[in-house]
């Protein structure tokens, strides 16, 4: 990929010299910047397990369709992609194929190639499936088609993107999300921990663990006749709200159902999900558990009503800036594996087993593949996802990307991975010398899981549990992310 990268470099080092030596025109102008946005079908077959829990489910149906997402920018200097999908989680293996094949297709650097998801639980569990079919291991004939669905539908989508971009509007700021849809589900108790999912009915509760984020940040894109082409939001809400065995994007369709009405029936939303690995749809003061089209059309309202008010960027120079942050990860023992799977093999049985027993069996599993080199289990015959070709024995960290792509001095985009604590989110914001800032989470690996800040691993309960990082990691990934910031604002 590295030699790849550097052909690219080259190529339009060569393309750009001969511009202005010999006045071959590069179809772009210096200062114009042209932008593409399409979609692809990645809903997987009737049949395909489904994500999102602790054992096998298998879908029946389809509720909505499961898209690819792309938007990519493109300048004399720089192009760049982002594509979001309605998955659970962006395994480092499929990233890695996707951002190959795309760069090899358009010539984007892989680099610059961010593959995201938007964490529905309706989505496929695809990872022990892909895993299987890197290793050119046997699996079910309709199990081995839909992994090839899943890597060609994001690069489809950005090499459509790319062939269409074309000079386009761009205008940007953020919504207030007014209507209570978004939750801190942790919250502190009276003899000084940290519970989630907990309702304030318990006399136990003292208050929430930590704040929400109501920002909606937007970018909209919009041709040279102001025709609406695409809108780029960001939000922080966990997606689990449709349920049962139907494939589903959860509330984003209804957001892009919301939109169409209002602009255009041809408008792509694309949402990027914010930082809530603490955030989510139930109100611990009430009943009533909001709806997927509840909270959709709800936060897509309070878009399209916004949308007269978003400025207009006078500048698009687009800078991209990447770079690779090593995580420390926790270890898992000899004798940890062997309890975890007894514990595994007891849930298998259906018997009853502690939840957060059986959350830490089966990280413990997945920490003893990337540990490893040489596991102290097999590993691909207890758990389906969190295994990875790529990572596989990498040791004592978890190599990850920070990207961030910047427009002009108005529009950062920051992608992080995992499933981080909204306060992180937040601290990048108010960090952050752009005006608006969207700040997606869950990029191109979920191998961390669960990303909290440093004090929250004081307080405990389920996200803690359910990280493979040690405390820390999340602090890395905001420092990292504002050091970028700063250079793509400085011209460094």
């Amino acid at each position: 990929m590295l030699h790849s990268a550097r052909r690219q470099r080259f190529r339009r080092f060569v393309v750009l010299a001969a511009s202005l030596v010999f006045g071959i025109s590069t179809g772009l102008a210096a200062d114009s910047l042209r932008v593409g946005i399409a979609q692809a079908d990645i809903t997987p077959p009737v049949g395909f397990p489904i994500a999102g829990y602790y054992h096998e489910r298998l879908a029946d149906g389809t509720i909505d369709p499961l898209k690819a997402k792309a938007i990519v920018f493109r300048d004399a200097n720089t192009e760049a992609a982002l594509v979001v999908c309605d998955l659970i989680g962006i395994a480092t293996d499929l990233s890695q194929a996707v951002r190959q094949r795309a760069s090899e297709k358009t010539g984007i650097p892989a680099t610059n190639i961010v593959i995201s998801a938007t964490h529905s639980h309706t989505a496929p569990d695809y990872m022990k499936e892909l895993y299987l079919k890197l290793g050119s291991e046997g699996q079910e004939p309709l199990r081995a088609a839909y992994i090839d669905k899943l890597i060609n539908g994001p690069v489809e989508a950005i090499v459509k993107a790319h062939a269409t971009a074309k000079p386009a509007t761009l205008v940007c700021g953020s919504a207030t999300q007014a209507t209570p849809v978004s939750f801190n589900r942790r919250s502190v108790m009276r003899d000084g921990s940290v519970k989630t999912w907990q309702s304030y009915d318990n006399p136990e509760v003292v208050r929430a663990a930590g704040p929400i984020d109501s920002e909606i940040a937007l970018l909209s894109v919009r041709d040279e006749a102001g025709k609406s082409l695409g809108i780029l939001s960001n939000f922080a809400l966990h997606l689990d709200t449709v349920g049962g065995l139907k494939w589903s994007a959860d509330y984003p369709f209804f957001i892009e159902q919301t939109l169409r009405k209002a602009v255009g029936s041809e408008v792509i939303s694309i949402f990027g999900t914010g930082c809530c690995g603490d955030i989510n749809h139930v109100n611990p003061r009430g009943k009533v558990r909001n709806k997927a089209d509840f909270i959709g059309n709800s936060i897509g309202e309070s878009i399209q009503k916004h949308l007269p008010q978003l400025k207009r960027l006078e500048r698009t120079d687009l800078v991209v800036k990447s770079r690779l942050v090593k995580l420390p990860l926790q270890d898992a023992t000899k004798e940890e594996i062997a309890d975890s799977i007894k514990i595994l093999d007891a849930a298998n049985r259906k018997e009853k087993v502690e939840f957060l027993d059986h959350v830490t069996a089966y990280k413990k599993l997945i920490l003893d593949q990337l540990r490893h080199r040489e596991p102290h289990a097999n590993t691909a015959a207890h758990i389906t996802w969190g295994l990875s070709r790529s990572l596989a024995g990498v040791g004592e960290t978890l190599p990850v990307d920070v990207t961030v792509m910047t427009l002009g001095s108005d529009v950062a985009i920051v992608c992080l991975p995992g499933e981080v604590f909204v306060e992180l989110g937040l601290a990048i914001k108010q960090g952050s010398p752009f005006r608006t800032t969207l700040v997606i989470e869950l990029c191109n690996s979920v191998e961390s899981i669960y990303v909290p800040h440093r004090a929250a691993y004081a307080g405990g309960s389920y996200e803690v549990t359910n990280s493979n990082l040690q405390p820390g990691a999340g602090e890395m990934l905001v420092e990292t992310a504002l050091g970028l910031l700063r250079e793509a604002a400085s011209g460094r």
